[in-house]
Parts: C-alpha cells; structure tokens; sequence
C-alpha cells in the first residue's frame, strides 16, 4: 500500500537535508550556487528524485550546470549517507539529482507574453484608426413601397 502522505514528508525532509549539507558540510566550490528546489519520492520509498538549479556568480555569467552536475554526482554516497542517518528509515533512498527547468521556463513564458502584450497593443492601435473597407452600411436598403409600386 502505498502512502503517499509519508512519500512527501520524506522528500521534504530530504531536500531540507540535502540543501543543509550542501550549504555547511560539503565544501566543493562547484556546489556554492546551487540550490535545492523540490524533491520527489517514489511511493515505495526507495528511490528519490532532487531537482535543484545553478545561479551564476554575477548576472552577467553564465551558471555552470555541468560543473554542478558533475559535484553532486560524486557527492551523492555522502549525502545519501546523511540522508540515511538523519531520517532514521529503514531503506536510504538513492539520490537521483535533476537540473530544475522551471525557472528557465518561467522566463521564455514572461518573455513570450511581452512580446503578446506589445502586439496586442499594437492591434488595439490600428484598430483604433481603421475604417470600413467598402461603404460604412454594406447591406441594401429595404425597398419602400412607392418604388414596388412604381415597378409594376
């Protein structure tokens, strides 16, 4: 039976765990800016998924991802260990850390709907300034009865 109530518990505590250790007791410097986003466990508990991302030194740079990825691959037998001994579970889950792409996302979203808005804007001006292409009433009038009348 699978409690899926106890898998989120766990997977909060061991982003909570993993960012700790990350921050005060892994001394990589590759590790320094990367931060622990959101964590997943599988209902049976034995194995866990942490996304994290990789903010660069200044706006400016560029994050390393691939230095990032490549130190928490080789620290994931100390975390997994730690992980182990501060949830006190029978099982350690194995680690399985992914890079977040939500924010990246979340940024080609802001730009696409800009881009909408000004063209929107844009539409709503034209619209402002547009006239009928043909006569301003396209339909014929009704006839009156004097011009029936006048036919017969």
């Amino acid at each position: 039976m699978v409690d899926h109530a106890r898998a989120r518990r766990l997977a909060k505590r061991i982003s909570q765990i993993v960012a700790a250790a990350l921050e005060h007791e892994v001394k990589d410097p590759r590790l320094s800016m990367v931060t622990i986003t959101d964590a997943r466990v599988t209902g049976d508990l034995r194995e866990a998924t942490v996304y994290y991302t990789v903010l660069g030194r200044s706006v400016d740079e560029a994050p390393d991802t691939a230095g990032a990825a490549a130190a928490l691959a080789s620290a994931t037998g100390v975390l997994r260990t730690m992980v182990g001994q501060r949830t006190g579970i029978r099982y350690t889950p194995s680690l399985a850390f992914v890079l977040d792409q939500v924010p990246d996302e979340a940024r080609r979203l802001e730009e696409l709907l800009a881009r909408t808005r000004e063209s929107d804007a844009e539409v709503a001006r034209l619209a402002a300034t547009a006239r009928f292409a043909g006569d301003a009433d396209p339909y014929r009038p009704p006839r009156s009865l004097d011009a029936a009348d006048a036919d017969e």
